[in-house]
């Protein structure tokens, strides 16, 4: 194996560029490491970029959105207070991600990376309109977030691209954001049915609204039906219902033992309707 640690992404691009057989991104490692000590993947290059400066960088623009660093971790997010008070949904749904050690490696562009359909944080950023830099040989592009996975464990990077840094739109006015999310178990398990909501209200009326789901289809999915089902309400019962029944009708899930089609297609429309619940009372100051 090959390992490199790159001063700069241009370097890191061209190594990826240049490399032969299986290469692998190196940040926080909880997917990476794990698929090489279980021998699921041996990458022919490792290139590590927690050395390239401003990775780990939390920081809030001038006009009031965000830059995250592709390494900074979950456990940073969450012990940011501005960032939570801003987008809460987006760091819950980090925040959702793993053990207390694991929180301390994970990293929202690894989530996004590893193109699991479950993934939590996908979701959440998908509802907020999260991009992505992408630097690769031929220099750097912004890309929405749901633009990247392509399917189970694949994504649209091409060969010598990766994500250089991540962008949270400025927060507004009467803006608010929630996740949630379906396990078998209480703490520490893979997303059954996943939930983003984002809506920004004109008095009590929702002007704007995106949804996104996660773990029902092969990959996260942006459903304008959603959106449509809900702005230009007041969030009442009738609203509810029809954000509910456009969440069901997107889903196409698979059966495993973890969840059936049937049980995915009806949890996708009670989570959406509580996630909108929770985005609405944060969009009013509500809600913290």
């Amino acid at each position: 194996m090959d390992y490199h640690s790159p001063a700069n992404f241009a370097e890191a691009s061209a190594l990826a560029a240049n490399a032969t057989g299986i290469t692998r991104f190196l940040a926080g490692g909880t997917d990476v490491l794990v698929q090489l000590r279980s021998e699921l993947v041996t990458p022919d290059t490792l290139i590590d970029i927690k050395k390239i400066d401003g990775v780990s960088d939390i920081t809030k623009n001038a006009d009031g959105s965000w830059t995250i660093g592709v390494a900074a971790t979950g456990a940073e997010m969450s012990e940011h207070s501005e960032l939570g008070g801003d987008w809460p949904g987006v760091v819950e749904a980090m925040d959702l991600i793993g053990s207390t050690q694991v929180q301390g490696r994970a990293t929202l562009t690894g989530n996004l990376c590893n193109g699991s359909p479950a993934a939590d944080s996908v979701p959440a950023m998908v509802a907020a309109g999260v991009t992505v830099t992408v630097t690769g040989p031929e220099g750097t592009r912004e890309v929405a977030v749901e633009e990247i996975p392509t399917g189970p464990g694949k994504t649209s990077l091409s060969k010598g691209e990766l994500v250089s840094a991540v962008h949270i739109p400025a927060r507004g006015e009467d803006v608010g954001d929630a996740y949630l999310r379906f396990i078998p178990r209480t703490e520490m398990d893979i997303a059954v049915v996943g939930v983003g909501v984002n809506l920004r209200l004109d008095g009590d009326t929702v002007a704007e609204a995106r949804v996104s789901l996660g773990a029902v289809a092969p990959t996260v999915l942006l459903v304008e039906d959603c959106a449509k089902a809900i702005i230009g309400s007041t969030l009442g019962d009738a609203a509810l219902d029809a954000l509910a029944a456009a969440a069901s009708a997107a889903c196409n899930p698979i059966d495993d033992k973890r969840g059936t089609v049937a049980f995915r297609t009806e949890v996708a429309g009670v989570l959406a309707k509580r996630a909108a619940k929770i985005a609405y009372a944060r969009a009013k100051g509500e809600q913290a």
